[in-house]
Formats: structure tokens, sequence, C-alpha cells
């Protein structure tokens, strides 16, 4: 998608519009409440930019999003993940945030309706560590974070790409102690602001810090995204546990998807079918600010109904299977900001050649990415009642 200078400028205009009106809302209603309601808040307003420079081996015209969009999508280009601005207030009876973002992530990622909203959402305390909250949410399901920032590597594994990055609905957060959290969802559907049928749809989310250095957690989502108009149940069940370690120089990651779908079989459509994918990320401090890190995956959707179905150079109807390989070296020059040198190989199935380099179509692609970014407080404060 093409867009001129001046449609560029009225994007901005647009978005620093947005952004002035719903900080000062905010902030405005925030202090007002606050005074009769809480007792002490805290409010925020931060920003993170991430950019990069990207080649791979597939051909897929100028201006055009790679296969498996998400970070760093576009190739032999340098261009803007995210800029993105979030707004917190946190009292004692009421929270909410607010994140607003632009960039290739928003674009090939993120909602048509609503691209500029990365989360908003609402919360009351209904008792002492229990909460309950309400509106746009980014996913609660997987092993990996979606931004760079926030994940070891820069690029997602295959696996988080067909997992939700956003939902809509009502949460239910209870921590009754400092190491459990749980979390209970009654969502609109499978990463959708936006309902498409009159069904709702169940995720949980149960995380446990053993000790100081590992953390367990399970997550799942339970619903039927078909339209009203599909008489066939598609009920999806979808389950996801990960193991994280961090001492002294090391750092791993480890999860797994396994996922079931009614009426998705693409030999017997009366029958069930199953996904699943794994991956392992570890990461090693050389010294304070340089590391290196690499990743394993696995993704297989041999019936499609995650990736798509396809047909392979044999005929063969199917859906995608594949391994993949990361590899890269950050060096931090400051807490709050990072540079990332990386590489990936992406190795379809062998009759699976969906990528094209110099006139030839493969079953694999090299990705050479680099990234560069940095988080920042703008305002921070706190309030307490007269």
């Amino acid at each position: 998608m093409f867009v001129t200078h001046h449609g560029e400028n009225k994007i901005v205009r647009k978005y620093i519009s947005i952004v002035l009106l719903l900080v000062s809302e905010c902030f405005h209603s925030s202090y007002s409440r606050a005074q009769a309601i809480d007792t002490v808040a805290t409010y925020s307003l931060s920003a993170y930019i991430d950019a990069y420079g990207a080649s791979y081996t597939d051909q897929v015209g100028y201006g055009n999003f790679q296969k498996f969009p998400t970070v760093s999508p576009r190739n032999n280009e340098v261009g803007l993940n995210t800029f993105q601005l979030a707004a917190r207030y946190e009292g004692d009876r009421i929270r909410a945030i607010a994140t607003l973002h632009v960039g290739d992530i928003a674009q090939s990622s993120w909602s048509r309706t609503y691209p500029l909203i990365q989360e908003a959402h609402i919360g009351f305390r209904i008792l002492k560590n229990l909460w309950i909250d309400a509106g746009f949410f980014r996913t609660h399901f997987g092993t990996e974070f979606l931004l760079p920032v926030e994940n070891i590597t820069s690029s997602v594994a295959i696996a988080t790409y067909y997992e939700p990055y956003y939902e809509s609905g009502v949460r239910l957060n209870f921590d009754p102690t400092k190491r459990l959290e749980i979390n209970i969802f009654l969502l609109n559907g499978y990463g959708i602001y936006e309902e498409n049928n009159k069904r709702k749809s169940f995720g949980a989310g149960v995380t446990y810090s053993v000790s100081d250095y590992i953390g367990i957690g399970y997550t799942n989502y339970i619903g039927n995204d078909a339209p009203d108009s599909i008489a066939v149940s598609q009920l999806r069940i979808a389950q996801n546990i990960f193991i994280n370690y961090q001492r002294n120089k090391w750092k791993v990651q480890v999860g797994a998807d396994l996922y079931l779908q009614q009426h998705a079989d693409i030999n017997n459509s009366n029958s069930s079918a199953t996904a699943y994918s794994a991956l392992a990320t570890i990461s090693y401090h050389i010294t304070p600010a340089f590391s290196v890190y690499a990743r394993g995956e696995i993704f297989n959707d041999q019936n499609g109904y995650l990736s798509g179905i396809i047909t392979d150079v044999k005929g063969k109807q199917t859906g995608y299977k594949l391994w993949g390989a990361t590899a890269g070296l950050e060096y931090k020059p400051t807490d709050n900001s990072y540079i990332r040198l990386e590489g990936r190989k992406l190795q379809m199935d062998n009759d699976q050649e969906i990528f094209r380099y110099n006139e030839e179509n493969r079953n694999y692609r090299y990705e050479v990415m680099v990234n560069a970014g940095i988080s920042f407080s703008l305002l921070k404060g706190i309030q307490t009642r007269n």
C-alpha cells in the first residue's frame, strides 16, 4: 500500500490529535475521579520506537509484505516497525491503559477496523486482588510476545504469527499471591476486535513463579468463529504451555501449542483435525551490553485450518509444515535501548515451494534483519486525595 507525503501528514496529524485528546481526557477524568475514589493513583505516558532494515530471499514485489508478515516485513527496505504511545492510570479502585500505534506492524498484522488501537481497556477492583477489565486487549495466548522489545529475538516464530495478536471482551483478573496470577476471558473471538457471529468465546491464562528464576504458564482459547451461516460446528480448542528461566547470564524460553478443531480434516470434513507447534529460545550475555541468542521452532498445520490450504508440487492439498532456526547478536547502548543483528532460515516441507527467488520456486527462505529500538517515559506522576 503506497501513501503520498500529503497522506502521511494527514495520518500523522490525525494520530497526534487522537493521542492528545485521549491523554487529556484520561488525565482529566482520572484526576477528578481520583479525588473521590482513589486515595493514591499513578499515571504515565510512555513511548516506544523500533526501526529496521531487512532482506529476504523471497521476491514478493516492491511495496508488498513478506509471507508471515509481522516484524520487519518489507524486503530490501529501511522501515518503521512501530511508533507507539501508551497512557496508563493505576488507582486503588480504577485502572486503565490505552496504547496507539503506527508502522508496519500495525499495517501488516492489526485490525482493519481499528488499526491505530493496540489496546484500550478500563478496569475496576471488585475485591482485594480481584479486578474486572473490559475493552480491547493484546492477546493472552501464546509463548512469545509480539514486540521486539518484549522478546529475546526481533522476529517472532511462525507459531506466534498464527496465534491471535489482539482480542476484545471482558477479563477477570485474580492474583491470590505474589507468585500466582489467574485470568479468565469472555471474548468476541480468535484474533478479532469486532464480533463476526452470535457466539462468544472463552480463554484463560495462569502463570506461576516457581522461584525467582523460573516461571511457568498455561493459556487456552475455546470458541467457534465460523459465520452463523455455516451449520456445522467449527469449535476450536487451543492450548499453550511455556516455561521461562532467567539467571545470571542465561535466559531461556520454551513453549508449545496444540490445536484441535472440529470438522477441519482435509480428507474427511466430518472429522476433527489437530495442529501443533513448539519453540525454544536461549540467550547468553557475553558482557552486560552484548548478548548472543538463538531459537529453534517447528510448526505443523497439515490440514491448513490455521495457515490456509495450498496445493504442493505433487498436486496434494495440504497446510503448512515447517521448521526454522534463528541466531542473533544484541547490543544494548542503554538499559532502555537495543540494536540487533539477526538471521533466520525457514524450511518448508519438501514439496511446499511457497517462496520464489532468482526466478526459481523454493521451499526455504533466508532472512536478515537489523533492528534498533528505544522505549522511554514522557510523563510520570502520583496524585493523592486531599
